[in-house]
């Protein structure tokens, strides 16, 4: 087992045998083109991808050539009907913007109430703890106006007091 090629183990197919016994250059290439050709399942693989590609080829012209007849056919018919389409085409615009708007506003509505439903039932939804920060810290700076109110309030009454002594 020392001559042989592969090292792996795995016996070698000896090549197809040539019965060409002649010396015609003709039968020579064909058996060549044998040898060297296509098998079966190949050659099957090829003649789908043409058959496709040429079904894909015709769509693609045919949806090109309605494209240019239909604009050959319909411009003059747009043409002449565009003082009726333009602001036909503008109110349709604004109508639809203005749905749009108005079910954008519907849905942060909508996702703003059940923050608020779930916030004051507890259930601590996304970005309540800055809420609460800012509840506390509100509530402080009230308590500081508060308190300083009555310091200046008190002071603002000693001196209506001095201004009118006899009051």
């Amino acid at each position: 087992m020392v001559g042989r090629r592969g090292g792996s183990g795995q016996t070698q197919i000896p090549p197809r045998p040539t019965t060409t016994v002649n010396n015609n250059p003709a039968t020579a290439f064909i058996s060549r083109l044998q040898q060297h050709g296509p098998n079966s399942t190949r050659f099957i693989g090829f003649l789908t991808l043409i058959i496709s590609g040429g079904i894909l080829f015709l769509l693609t012209c045919a949806t090109i050539t309605a494209t240019v007849l239909g604009l050959i056919f319909f411009t003059p018919f747009l043409v002449l009907s565009s003082p009726i389409w333009v602001p036909i085409s503008t109110v349709i615009l604004c109508i639809v913007a203005g749905i749009l708007s108005l079910c954008g506003s519907v849905v942060v509505v909508a996702a703003a109430l059940t923050w608020i439903y779930k916030y004051v039932r507890g259930l601590q939804p996304p970005g309540s703890d800055r809420v609460d920060y800012a509840r506390i810290r509100f509530a402080d700076s009230a308590s500081h106006v508060k308190d300083y109110a009555r310091e200046y309030g008190g002071y603002l009454q000693s001196k209506v007091m001095d201004a009118t002594p006899g009051a």
